[in-house]
């Protein structure tokens, strides 16, 4: 309970159940850990909301406490320091800002969701940019364990120009888009005009905040909170059509004819999601709460769901597989179309006959035979060859036999 104080600074009961004992259900042993933690100096009461809760702080004691206990790489909040006025009694806090009390409550109920610890959240983490400009999220969150390595949180109480939403998507791009120190810009260059995944080797976030598991930068959620659902509906549609070229995403580069699939290597996954939806839902953070800017408009997903791209590297794979597939069937069917046909049985040639004509300078009269015919006129041209030379040598025989007959015959009569 120190550390979520550390971090978060101002907290209610609820918050705190929300974010710690998610199982129980109700807030009191939060309340009684609280009281006994006022008993010991540690925490006190800031002051009591219009809604009747109080809000907790740490005491000095307290603060040093958290700070000894959270670890180096979390950001401690600042000490809330207790005023007293000129007759040296306390001065009741000024009341929790509301944008901050739904900043603590998102960090709450994803917390209890099993998004992260407590420890996951950081609170005002800064984006510089180069022309002096920081952005500044309301949260960041690590979950790897959730699946959600990274994602950066506006939370939102429908009081701001949606422009106001669209320039967070820009900065957040620009930043994202800042070159690493000393990384090599031609490189870069190529890389980024190939495509894919590669680019982020060179880009600064990507020293700063863990692989996403997924396509593109690191993913924002806005949360929005207050007023009425028709209202809250009406400024995701509106942040949808204006923040479009942030999250859209393009064709893959050198991309085939019939590839559908989208590349989300160089846009911010965005994500909605509103407090009042979560907190109504049973499974909470857990459930179908959350929508992807760029989907349909009624497809609410779990997180993970919603972070995922079924349409993107995935798809890409299956259709360029298939493009693959169906150049090779049109090649081959071209190649059938040219491939030569017997002129004396009509068969076509075999691959290995037509690829010893392509690749002999000599050209016969054979050349319009498949090879069994070629084989076939060799035969029989063969065999007439033995059939001449038989009888060219019988009729020798026969010249040989009529000349001895008629050389017995002259010697007879000489007797």
């Amino acid at each position: 309970m120190l550390k979520a104080l550390g971090i978060f600074q101002r907290a209610t009961a609820e918050h705190l159940w929300r974010m710690l004992r998610p199982g129980d259900s109700h807030d009191r042993i939060t309340r009684d850990t609280l009281n006994a933690l006022k008993n010991d100096g540690k925490v006190r009461v800031e002051t009591r909301l219009e809604s009747n809760h109080q809000l907790w702080v740490l005491t000095e004691r307290g603060h040093k406490e958290a700070k000894q206990l959270l670890p180096k790489n979390v950001r401690v909040s600042a000490l809330r320091k207790l005023e007293y006025d000129d007759d040296g009694e306390p001065v009741t806090g000024d009341g929790f800002d509301e944008h901050a009390a739904a900043v603590t409550m998102t960090a709450a109920v994803l917390t209890g969701a099993e998004f992260g610890t407590p420890l996951s959240w950081q609170t005002e983490i800064g984006h510089k940019l180069p022309y002096g400009y920081t952005q500044y999220a309301d949260l960041t969150m690590l979950a790897l364990d959730a699946g959600v390595p990274a994602m950066l949180l506006e939370v939102d109480r429908v009081n701001e120009p949606v422009d106001v939403l669209v320039a967070k998507l820009r900065r957040y791009t620009e930043w994202f888009e800042l070159l690493a120190p000393k990384a090599d810009k031609d490189h870069e260059r190529a890389a980024r005009s190939y495509g894919g995944a590669r680019v982020h080797d060179f880009r600064m976030w990507s020293r700063i905040y863990p692989a996403t598991g997924h396509e593109g930068y690191v993913p924002v959620a806005f949360v929005f909170t207050g007023k009425t659902k028709a209202q809250r509906e009406s400024r995701i549609r509106r942040l949808e059509q204006s923040g479009r070229r942030y999250f859209a995403g393009k064709p893959y580069a050198g991309s085939a004819s019939g590839i559908t699939a989208i590349d989300y290597h160089r846009a911010v996954p965005v994500v909605v999601t509103e407090l009042e939806r979560i907190t109504a839902d049973p499974d909470g953070a857990a459930g179908k709460v959350w929508r992807r800017l760029g989907r349909d408009e009624n497809q609410w997903q779990t997180l993970g769901e919603a972070l995922d791209n079924p349409d993107g590297d995935h798809l890409y794979a299956v259709e360029r597989e298939e493009a693959r597939r169906r150049q090779e069937e049109r090649e081959a069917a071209e190649r059938e179309a040219k491939r030569p046909v017997c002129s004396r049985c009509g068969n076509k040639f075999t691959d290995d006959r037509w690829q010893s004509l392509r690749q002999s300078s000599w050209r016969s009269e054979q050349d319009d035979l498949c090879g069994p015919c070629v084989k076939e006129a060799a035969d029989r041209a063969k065999a007439k060859c033995v059939a001449r030379r038989q009888a060219e040598e019988a009729a020798a025989r026969e010249v040989a036999e009529a000349e001895a007959k008629k050389n017995r015959g002259l010697f007879g009569r000489r007797r």
